[in-house]
């Protein structure tokens, strides 16, 4: 099997030699235990903004893996070791297994952020953090991943059950609410991704799912409008929101993310 992109133009064109990158180093790590390496996030949506988006992989691999693989797959792709190119690297890996049947958890194996603007990380304990992250990031690869090596998404990535992705949009809500971490536009268009998968089923790029909910919801308009214009611009230059008009909103997306699983229980 090539050990190149499958795809080159299914991915942006200043992502391509990093992605090529990461799957060759990864493939040599890995060797015959790699099953896909499969592109997430705003790659996979159709909205990756160079200079702002990070670039996210999934990893999914036929464990156990050999001694220290995953601590070696880690340094290879870390930066600057492997330079970036985009704000960041949000690398998962799964074992096969795992991967293949919904769960609610967050399951890794590994997961490494690295990157020129964000902050190192490599765990290898799935019980750190909240679990919602890994759940929706599966169910957007499920959905539309984009594999840059191996077997296609669907065939190794399961759709996580609909509650627990209700269950964790609700705490990725509650996460942006708090503000700790994120910017504001980001936790305006999370927002906005959120409602438009409890109405669609479907998971949309932020930028367009915040146009789309700016058109129903007059009232939002002026802030939904003010996250958009802010997110054109880079990381460095993140236009303040009004804390309280960005509470108002994430408080609204919060009840629309009860009431389908409300109306989901009941029906």
């Amino acid at each position: 099997m090539t050990r190149t992109l499958v795809d080159p133009q299914s991915v942006p064109a200043e992502l391509r030699p990093y992605l090529q990158e990461v799957v060759h180093r990864t493939h040599a790590v890995c060797g015959s235990h790699l099953v896909s390496v499969i592109a997430v996030g705003s790659v996979a949506l159709g909205d990756y903004r160079h200079g702002r988006s990070d670039t996210d992989v999934t990893v999914v691999v036929d464990a156990p893996l050999p001694g220290r693989a995953l601590s070696d797959l880690a340094a290879a792709l870390s930066h600057p070791v492997l330079p970036c190119p985009a704000a960041g690297l949000e690398l998962v890996v799964y074992d096969k297994d795992f991967a293949a049947r919904p769960s609610g958890e967050a399951g890794y194996l590994l997961d490494l952020n690295t990157g020129p603007l964000l902050p190192d990380r490599v765990s290898f304990d799935p019980t750190e953090p909240p679990a919602f992250w890994y759940v929706i990031d599966r169910s957007v690869a499920h959905q539309a991943g984009r594999v840059l090596y191996g077997s296609p998404a669907r065939a190794v990535i399961a759709e996580p059950a609909r509650a627990d992705l209700l269950t964790a949009l609700r705490a990725s809500v509650r996460e942006h609410s708090g503000g700790e971490g994120h910017l504001a536009d980001n936790r305006i268009l999370n927002g906005c991704r959120s409602v438009h998968f409890c109405r669609t089923g479907r998971w949309q790029a932020k930028r367009r799912a915040a146009q789309s909910i700016a058109a129903s919801e007059e009232r939002f308009r002026p802030l939904l409008t003010a996250a958009l214009r802010s997110y054109e611009g880079p990381r460095a230059a993140v236009t303040a929101l009004p804390t309280t008009d960005v509470q108002a909103f994430l408080a609204w997306v919060a009840d629309r993310v009860d009431e389908t699983a409300a109306a989901d229980r009941a029906g």
